[in-house]
């Protein structure tokens, strides 16, 4: 008898051990799932744009260069010495640090680890491993737009 109701006390025991282990474990989950949901930043969608308009091309001075919101993505517009205008994505294909136009280099230049590349946008020192991409210019009525390149 005494074997007996030992083995239903441990059996209530463990019982109770179970439930209340899974009880902890259930409320440290109901603590920490809000927690890292709040740190984790939301999705957010692709905007898609075709197009963009800069503004006038009398406000862009020759031999300049100009960082521009494609979207959710920045686009370096430059304009040489000749007048021509080029434009690239302003994220370097290193690490994705946003490059900028130095005038007395005559370069499209990341910060980051000394990245350059020339005014067609070829990768000609530092890590990038590639050019940037390319985005289309077109001046219609005096203002300048950047679109994607077909």
């Amino acid at each position: 008898m005494t074997e007996e109701r030992t083995a239903v006390g441990r059996s209530k025991r463990d019982f109770l051990k179970l439930m209340l282990g899974g009880g902890v474990l259930a409320w440290l989950a109901s603590i920490a799932y809000p927690l890292f949901s709040y740190l984790k930043p939301p999705k957010q969608p692709e905007v898609e744009v075709t197009r963009v308009k800069v503004g006038p091309l009398s406000a862009m001075e020759k031999d300049s260069g100009v960082i521009v919101r494609f979207g959710n993505k920045p686009v370096i517009l430059v304009r040489n010495a000749a007048g021509n205008l080029r434009a690239f994505s302003a994220t370097c294909t290193h690490l994705d640090c946003t490059v900028q136009y130095r005038k007395e280099l005559g370069v499209i230049w990341c910060a980051c680890h000394n990245g350059k590349y020339d005014l067609n946008g070829r990768n000609i020192a530092g890590p990038p491993p590639r050019p940037l991409d390319e985005y289309r210019v077109v001046v219609q009525e005096g203002d300048i737009y950047i679109s994607k390149n077909a």
